[in-house]
């Protein structure tokens, strides 16, 4: 009889851990979040969504024909539009993971839902580094950029050719102050000096007074602690006014290939910047940039580190699912953290307990235009920042997932 009741037990406890490691609904639905209508539309977008269905794609049911669905939205780059959207697709329509996020107040706020929720968040754009910080949780994993790798990495690359002395164009929100907070603390902890800086709200159009300051600063480095649609008119305006021409240097912390395509390469020859992915690297991420390019509606336009962040999530999520067996993040994510080896788009790839994936940073110049031999061909690499400098020491982030 005591056998018999230890073999029930035994029975009961292996159905519960089997319906706990299941997929719901029989489909994984993985959720893009992000900016369709604004200043992120083509670093992110529909071409995320495009990356997304190209991961499911490459996934092709894991080799256990598990069934992926991806959706989509628009979050406006408002945190309660994000929220609600967010929220709508935990309680009602079912979905297991929200990849990209552009906008770091609407990534925040996604991250403190879903926290210790079913739902995995996989913050491949979100750029505030409190997400593996004070902030981190057991849901969320980041990819591509950071605030911090984007601020010390850069400010160190600068350094090292000569950069001592900055003035910042600075995005008046968590993006702008993060990046600006970090460089400054790498700049004077490492003898440089900080002339000034000019904050600017999100969507300036005209930026002629802030370049006016940072040009009568005489500072060597003019630091764009922005993205999108404003580094783009930073950069564009500054070229106007003979920035570069007249001696200073101009680095955009967090600029992407489409920025450099929109502005062309006249007006962005010479501009510094540092990047994860560059569509032209290797032969693996020029096939998956030739794939991407042909996609529906993408026009032959290159991804984006935003765009390849979404496929390299999305695929890692998915294999994760299909090594657990389950879509909920309780089971998904400590899978995912397991990972450690290459990744076809960023290189050596580590997935840490904060959450932080860990890949090489790479300072790029924008060619000049008689460099450039075939569309997209923007870049020339300056320096590798390896991954194992390129983000925050796991100790110092203040992370409560680190033991």
């Amino acid at each position: 009889m005591k056998r018999l009741k230890w073999t029930l037990a035994l029975a009961a406890s292996l159905a519960t851990g089997a319906a706990s490691a299941q997929i719901s609904d029989n489909v994984v639905r993985v959720g893009v979040l992000n900016d369709i209508s604004g200043i992120f539309q083509d670093t992110n977008g529909m071409g995320s969504v495009e990356a997304a269905r190209m991961a499911a794609e490459d996934f092709n049911g894991g080799g256990k024909g598990i069934k992926v669905e991806i959706v989509y939205a628009d979050h406006q780059n408002k945190a309660d539009v994000g929220n609600a959207i967010a929220r709508k697709w935990l309680d009602v329509e079912g979905v297991d993971a929200i990849v990209d996020v552009p906008n770091s107040a609407v990534g925040l706020s996604i991250n403190a839902l879903l926290r210790d929720s079913r739902m995995t968040f996989l913050a491949s754009s979100t750029a505030s580094s409190d997400l593996t910080g004070k902030a981190c949780s057991p849901n969320t994993i980041q990819w591509v950029n950071d605030a911090w790798a984007t601020g010390n990495t850069t400010a160190a690359a600068m350094m090292s050719r000569g950069g001592k002395d900055w003035y910042f164009l600075t995005v008046d929100y968590a993006l702008g102050k993060g990046i600006e907070a970090e460089a400054q603390k790498y700049i004077e902890g490492h003898g440089g000096k900080m002339l000034g800086s000019s904050k600017h709200p999100l969507g300036t159009s005209d930026f002629a007074s802030f370049l006016l300051q940072a040009q009568s600063s005489k500072a060597q480095v003019i630091g764009l602690a922005n993205a999108g649609g404003d580094t783009i008119n930073a950069v564009k305006q500054a070229a106007e006014f003979g920035i570069q021409q007249s001696g200073q240097k101009l680095v955009a912390f967090l600029l992407f290939i489409n920025d450099i395509h929109g502005m062309g390469i006249k007006v962005a020859q010479g501009l510094q910047l540092m990047e994860a992915f560059y569509w032209d690297m290797n032969e693996d991420t020029r096939a998956f940039a030739k794939r991407f390019a042909a996609r529906p509606g993408m026009n032959g336009k290159m991804p984006s580190g935003n765009q390849a962040g979404v496929y390299a999530s999305t695929l890692a999520y998915l294999n994760a699912v299909a090594a657990t067996g389950s879509d909920n993040g309780r089971n998904v994510v400590p899978e995912m953290k397991k990972f450690k080896g290459k990744d076809k788009l960023f290189g050596d790839t580590t997935i840490r307990q904060d959450g932080r994936v860990v890949h090489p940073m790479y300072l790029f110049e924008v060619k000049k235009p008689e460099e450039s031999k075939y569309p997209y061909d923007y870049y020339k690499l300056v320096s590798t920042i390896p991954a194992d400098q390129a983000f925050r020491p796991l100790a110092e982030g203040g992370c409560e997932l680190v033991k």
